[in-house]
């Protein structure tokens, strides 16, 4: 019998897994997929990476994150590009530049509209106002009075924002006279490809200082070269993973976990069970939903789930280097997607990095938001489902041939995952690519980590705190573990590795993931 269980090997799991075994815990970690990664992910067509994660890598130099991406061997020595532009918006006839730098977008703003320079003003004052901001290292649940006081002290700068922070974006932009600078604003975060109608106002003005800060690079070679080095880091500390191998149950007895039951039939014990699978399959389905809080069946029945997404991936031969990073702009006529309107297309490309194409090539993604179940539907009859997904794909390939001509001739590769791909190969619920979206109902709100009556198990991941991402997800592990050692009554224990990792460049299959 082991110590530890852990499902999942998403990055919140292979966080796990590392702590586990930095204090001592002999782990096993069952993973449902091939790889490791989960959501923090990627796989090769013809040469072309498409990833799927990571788009900026918060406290890449410093803050709440950066002991945990350093104890994980992520950092120091990853290579980050730091962009000079969050965004380029170009709709109503009009272009915004969304710089990463506040000194260089508070005088775009204002150029934009000066009719609501004071606003536009206001907005980047918030945001400078936001630089620094910290948190306990530790979950929710073993915050001491000392914690709450390290919090409060952390939040005096912004104390005065806590009132119109906690606002929606949305409704923050709608004070501007000029709807374009409303757009751009709420472009900051509430973009089409990634739809938050209810974000607060703090997100943005978080994100902005980060970046302002260089505290937000994106990583060379992607989520799945982030998830390989933990992956590497826990097998380095003594951690046993195993691949294709799902959890169809939790062992329970006596109101105390004491294992799991893989799908091909065969128990394993161990002294505790952390899961870092998703969150409802975990609490409803491996439990059957005996332990399940009404606090956390309010959160399953009324928070939102962030958007499932279909993303259209193609490699394209062409540098795409030179341009903003990332696009938002109208197209000349609007797009039907799995039938909806869509009249603005988010672009991204990954062109500052060598390890995704071929020389000279890149590779562009664009998102849609879409119903999960509408995806599941088309699913039935396979033949419908991919028309649709070929429909997507060539009106998509048009729109960007319009904006960049040349750009469809020079199409290589095309894949469209879809909210159904993401759930076949995550098992996320609604095949949501991000967990919870933070709203300003749940803003600052944590899910326990622990299940009431159930002894020696604890939750991590993306649906233990709303907007997670990849750093929530990773802090949540350590958080696990840290529960873990508070019952078994033993001093946790940091490390960090002696050597940095030097891969950068992902280690894939040309087959998706």
């Amino acid at each position: 019998m082991t110590d530890l269980i852990i499902i999942g090997a998403g990055m919140a799991g292979l966080s796990a897994g590392c702590y586990a075994q930095m204090n001592g815990y002999e782990s096993v970690i069952f993973e449902s997929h091939a790889i490791p990664g989960g959501l923090c992910t990627a796989w090769k067509r013809k040469g072309y990476t498409f990833d799927t994660s990571i788009h900026l890598l918060f406290s890449s130099s410093s803050g709440m994150f950066h002991r945990i991406w350093r104890e994980l061997g992520v950092l120091p020595g990853r290579g980050l590009v730091h962009h000079e532009l969050l965004a380029r918006v170009e709709a109503q006839g009009r272009t915004a530049e969304i710089f990463a730098d506040l000194d260089r977008l508070e005088p775009e703003l204002v150029r934009l509209s000066p009719r609501d320079a004071p606003l536009a003003r206001r907005f980047v004052a918030m945001a400078r106002r936001c630089q620094g901001l910290g948190a306990p290292e530790k979950p929710r649940e073993l915050w001491g009075p000392l914690d709450y006081l390290t919090q409060l002290r952390a939040m005096v700068p912004v104390l005065g924002l806590l009132r119109e922070g906690r606002r929606s974006l949305r409704g923050f932009a709608a004070q501007c006279r000029d709807p374009f600078l409303g757009e751009v604003i709420r472009s900051t975060v509430d973009t089409p490809g990634w739809p938050m109608p209810d974000v607060p106002l703090f997100v943005a003005l978080v994100l902005l200082a980060e970046v302002h800060n260089r505290n937000a690079g994106t990583p060379l070679g992607g989520a799945i070269a982030v998830a390989q080095t933990v992956a590497r880091r826990y097998r380095s500390l003594g951690g046993t993973l195993r691949t294709r191998a799902r959890v169809k149950e939790i062992l329970v007895e006596r109101h105390r976990a004491v294992g799991v039951r893989l799908e091909d039939g065969s128990e394993h014990r161990a002294g505790a069970v952390i899961s870092a699978a998703d969150g409802r399959a975990t609490i409803f389905e491996l439990l059957g939903g005996a332990y399940a809080s009404p606090e956390l069946r309010r959160a399953y029945a009324e928070w939102q789930v962030y958007p499932p997404l279909i993303q259209v991936m193609l490699g394209v031969a062409r540098d795409l280097s030179r341009e903003p990073r990332r696009l938002i702009f109208e197209p000349p006529a609007p797009l039907l997607v799995a039938g909806e309107v869509r009249r603005r297309v988010d672009v991204l490309h990954y062109g500052h990095d060598p390890a995704m194409a071929p020389p000279g090539k890149s590779v562009a993604q664009v998102w849609y938001p879409s119903s999960y179940d509408t995806w599941a539907e088309l699913h039935r009859d396979r033949a419908a489902y991919d028309a649709e997904k070929q429909r997507i794909a060539e009106q998509t390939i048009a729109a960007l041939d319009q904006r960049w001509p040349g750009f469809a001739s020079q199409v290589e590769v095309v894949d469209v995952p879809t909210p159904h791909t993401y759930r076949r190969y995550t098992g996320n619920w609604q095949g949501s690519p991000d967990g919870w979206c933070i709203t300003t109902q749940n803003l600052g709100a944590e899910l326990p980590l622990r299940l009431p009556g159930l002894a020696r198990f604890y939750l991590a991941g993306q649906w233990t705190v709303p907007f997670a991402g990849v750093p929530g997800a990773a802090s949540s592990g350590c958080g696990a573990v840290q529960l873990l050692c508070k019952d078994d009554r033993r001093a946790f224990v940091r490390t960090t590795p002696p050597a940095v990792d030097p891969v950068t460049r992902p280690e894939l299959h040309d087959e998706e993931a």
